[in-house]
């Protein structure tokens, strides 16, 4: 008998008397039961609750809100496949922030990445029971680390991609790509409950939710 048999043996044995391992029952609610309106009001709730800047906006006044947004910031980092519409104000002004694209043929790299104001993306979707917005890598939305770097995040949210529940989230997503949930600025507290803000992501989140 070989040493890998004598293992294997010897758990069997000892998992002999073992009861059955219960079945735990998942009857998760997978579907919204609040209006649109409703869904929009709770999510806003939240986000402004963990200290989220939020701007509901029309779909057509992005390209002016952004640029009221940016006003006085230097540069900021978009991804490659943000609609080039959003930023079409910011090249008509004169002081408008300089624009690094992150892109498959030119990543940014951290230092540049920390050397910029803020970072501009897309979203996923969106749970306005948790207040969380989800990225999923999207050209919108760009690698992870750009969302994380700068200190300031604004990210643009279509209405129509918010959900109530988690599950309902879950089932839009594709499990296979890299994701990041935000629920909040980046904040933290110490063993005396003081908050600390950016330690781990921006230190600031605009969320402008497109109607």
């Amino acid at each position: 008998m070989s040493a890998r048999e004598d293992i294997m043996n010897r758990i069997k044995s000892a998992l002999r008397d073992a009861p059955e391992t219960p079945v735990v029952p998942r009857a998760y609610r997978r579907s919204s039961t609040m209006s649109d309106a409703q869904r929009l009001e709770q999510l806003v709730d939240r986000l402004v609750d963990y200290k989220a800047n939020v701007f509901l906006t029309p779909a057509a006044d992005v390209p002016a809100k952004l640029a009221e947004l940016l006003a006085g910031t230097s540069s900021i980092v978009v991804p490659h496949g943000l609609p080039q519409e959003w930023l079409s104000a910011l090249k008509d002004d004169a002081g408008a922030p300089a624009v690094h694209v992150d892109s498959p043929e030119r990543r940014l790299t951290v230092a540049e990445l920390d050397a910029v104001d803020a970072v501009v993306t897309g979203a996923a979707t969106a749970v306005s029971e948790t207040g969380t917005i989800m990225l999923d890598g999207s050209d919108d939305q760009g690698r992870r680390i750009i969302s994380l770097v700068p200190d300031r995040h604004i990210c643009l949210l279509h209405a129509a991609d918010i959900v109530e529940v988690l599950p309902e989230a879950i089932a839009r997503l594709e499990a296979s790509r890299p994701q990041t949930w935000i629920s909040g600025p980046s904040a933290t507290s110490d063993i005396e409950l003081e908050r600390v803000e950016g330690v781990h992501g921006p230190r600031t989140l605009d969320v402008m939710i497109l109607t």
